[in-house]
């Protein structure tokens, strides 16, 4: 799939929004890239993960043992990454602040992990999960993402491989130009 091909699923399913959208990383953009609406779609969902497994080098796609992700966001993709990989698809909570394995879920010491991301702005959240994932006894040999938004900017420690880069501009809480600073904001994200 194209750059284009890619943005043409998300127009289709209404989840390239514009407005004034506070990030989960605090940031501040007029555009948001609402991938729960791309993956409501279970025919669309499957597609793209395809596709992220293609954009993956054929020697790491073999190593692959366990897709782990973040929830929320990361569970629909990760989980059809999986499917893509024919290996199970497992996913980190945090219900006291802090990513971890819950509902009998857990790698083996030594297991090699792809970490799945719906959106990567800064990585923050990436490299918490992997925290956890490696507290566990996983290696992480990478991570594949729908959208890279931190435009090259996220250093995740191991090789990325986002489905599609987005270079929308952000802004820190600061420095908001004047016209988006004049639209009511709108948190779409799954953290509060």
């Amino acid at each position: 799939m194209t750059d284009e091909d890619v943005l043409a699923e998300f127009r289709a399913a209404g989840a390239l929004l514009e407005g004034h959208f506070i990030l989960s990383s605090g940031r501040h953009s007029a555009n948001y890239l609402q991938c729960a609406r791309v993956l409501m779609n279970a025919e669309r969902a499957g597609k793209l993960a395809r596709a992220m497994v293609q954009k993956l080098p054929r020697d790491l796609r073999n190593d692959i043992e366990v897709v782990v992700s973040p929830a929320m966001g990361g569970v629909i993709i990760g989980h059809e990454v999986g499917r893509a990989l024919g290996v199970d698809a497992l996913f980190l909570e945090r219900p006291t602040g802090s990513f971890e394995f819950r509902r009998g879920f857990a790698v083996k010491p030594g297991q090699k992990v792809l970490m799945v991301e719906d959106v990567v702005t800064t990585g923050l959240s990436s490299r918490q999960a992997m925290e956890a994932v490696i507290a566990d006894g996983g290696v992480i040999v990478a991570e594949a993402a729908l959208v890279d938004r931190s435009a090259g900017e996220a250093d995740l420690g191991v090789p990325f491989y986002p489905l599609v880069s987005i270079n929308f501009p952000v802004y820190e809480e600061g420095s908001i130009p004047p016209e988006l600073a004049a639209i009511p904001t709108t948190k779409p994200g799954s953290r509060k």
